[in-house]
């Protein structure tokens, strides 16, 4: 049978780490190497998991480590980014948010509150825009001076670029730079290379974007 491993968690900062899963479903090649990481953060009281991913075994690390101080919120950032929300709300009876709107074929059990771009979410998180029109919301963490996006930015081989839409120039590129406003000092992504600083997320922007 075919098991999400757990590879490895990383503490980030103070009240902010991450976990990366050897995903499945995940395609390999072409830089990718399968891995997908899951944020954990503590802000306003709250312990929010962003867009997690279970790993199959229960022995891993990362219950023991969850169990210790259960999540209490669960933020999901795009719509096919619910695989394990039922899970985790289940295990641990966490509150839930997320997309508005989801695949004809990837609809949670669970009834997600609805996260739109400007919403603040307990603990003080806020949803951004990313000019994507891929119904995705990045989450800015105001006490760790950090960005959490799922798709909208990417590093399969390393280096941080903005993944390829239609409207990249037109929608995409105004709305990542609009974020430079805040005083981000990071920024957390799905796949690949998961955290990288300001300058890697300026650059990326005048980088030619992810076309894999």
């Amino acid at each position: 049978m075919d098991e999400n491993i757990l590879h490895e968690i990383t503490d980030v900062a103070p009240g902010l780490w991450l976990w990366q899963v050897q995903y499945v479903d995940w395609p390999t090649g072409d830089g990718w190497d399968g891995k997908v990481a899951s944020t954990c953060v503590e802000s306003g009281g709250e312990i929010v998991l962003i867009d997690p991913v279970a790993p199959t075994k229960e022995g891993s690390k990362l219950w023991s480590r969850l169990d210790t101080q259960p999540p209490t919120l669960i933020a999901i950032l795009k719509p096919d980014h619910v695989r394990d929300v039922d899970f985790f709300v289940s295990r641990y009876g966490a509150r839930a948010f997320g997309p508005e709107f989801y695949r004809p074929d990837d609809v949670p059990e669970t009834e997600l509150e609805a996260i739109l771009p400007g919403d603040t979410l307990p603990g003080g998180l806020v949803a951004l825009y990313d000019g994507r029109g891929r119904n995705e919301t990045p989450i800015w963490l105001p006490e760790h001076r950090t960005i959490v996006f799922a798709d909208a930015l990417t590093a399969p081989e390393g280096e941080l670029l903005v993944w390829w839409t239609p409207w990249h120039e037109e929608r995409a590129l105004p709305a990542l730079r609009t974020l430079l406003e805040l005083p981000f000092e990071r920024v957390i992504v799905s796949h690949g290379k998961p955290v990288h600083d300001r300058k890697a997320y300026e650059r990326a922007l005048e980088l030619a974007p992810w076309r894999g």
